[in-house]
């Protein structure tokens, strides 16, 4: 057993809240989280080191596997049981529609795409939130990775390099500069960030976090994690020359053995810029 699967289990057992029924579930799916961690490379977690990245990369991964919301709910449950119970419950947000699960459910049978509205967008009144919402969409960025960017490091001369420490379970990964309008934008972040990241002085990560989720709600913007989404599609565009099966293309079962060669080279790219170790994962962002 892992260090953290077993210090998850002690700290049940010491604080036995709810019914039996409800300790055990929480119980299986604590110990189904602390394994999650372990394979997005947190190897040496200690129950007492929960963080605000590991609550994102945890959130990522969920996303990505289009598991459905009263699923989502509960994990989110037990993750705050766990928070207050080290101390912490200030990194978890209270409120799930921090994490935009709603109503919806995560499946893979309907495209989550979106593209950025730019009326929405000019309600951003946070010149370092609008512009991590903008490598969000023109990159492919997940949140965490567009707040923490950083030029000086990551504008390389044709493609940007994300750090590990940015990045959900510590895999730095590095994403094409493809366009005119990428470098016009990366232009833009330089510009603002001064040699930082997008994140103001006097503010700490989570606190820019923090006002980011609160300045897209206001601004009316669901689901930015659909960004990630819509790069991958047109992504799948560029490299095959026909739309992915999620944005009206044909599905794979249709394609010709060239097609479907040319299918899965594309996949294997777009899955590396996303930063996922699987091809299968981009069946969640483009369809199958």
């Amino acid at each position: 057993m892992k260090d953290l699967n077993y210090q998850l289990m002690k700290l049940g057992k010491a604080n036995r809240d709810g019914s039996y029924s409800t300790q055990a579930t929480r119980s299986r799916i604590l110990d189904l989280i602390a394994s999650q961690l372990h394979e997005l490379g947190y190897k040496h977690m200690q129950a007492r080191s929960l963080k605000p990245k590991h609550v994102d990369a945890l959130v990522s991964l969920w996303k990505d596997q289009g598991i459905s919301v009263g699923t989502f709910k509960n994990r989110l449950s037990a993750l705050r049981w766990w928070a207050n119970r080290v101390g912490k419950a200030d990194i978890i947000a209270k409120d799930n529609n921090a994490y935009e699960i709603g109503n919806r459910r995560y499946i893979g049978e309907e495209s989550k795409a979106k593209l950025l509205d730019e009326k929405q967008l000019g309600k951003v009144s946070d010149e370092h939130a609008r512009l991590s919402l903008r490598l969000q969409s023109a990159f492919g960025l997940r949140r965490e990775e567009a707040i923490k960017f950083s030029p000086n490091y990551a504008i390389k001369d044709d493609h940007i390099k994300l750090k590990a420490s940015w990045t959900k379970g510590g895999r730095a990964r590095s994403v094409p500069i493809r366009t005119d309008e990428q470098r016009k934008l990366l232009e833009d972040v330089k510009k603002l960030a001064r040699g930082g990241a997008l994140i103001p002085p006097k503010r700490n990560y989570v606190e820019q976090r923090n006002r980011y989720d609160r300045q897209v709600r206001t601004a009316g913007i669901k689901n930015p994690h659909g960004l990630r989404h819509a790069y991958a599609q047109r992504r799948y565009e560029e490299l095959t020359g026909w739309k992915a099966p999620l944005a009206g293309g044909p599905a794979s079962k249709s394609l010709t053995i060239e097609q479907r060669a040319l299918d899965e080279k594309a996949r294997a790219v777009i899955s590396r810029e996303l930063g996922h170790d699987r091809a299968s994962i981009t069946r969640t962002y483009l369809g199958r």
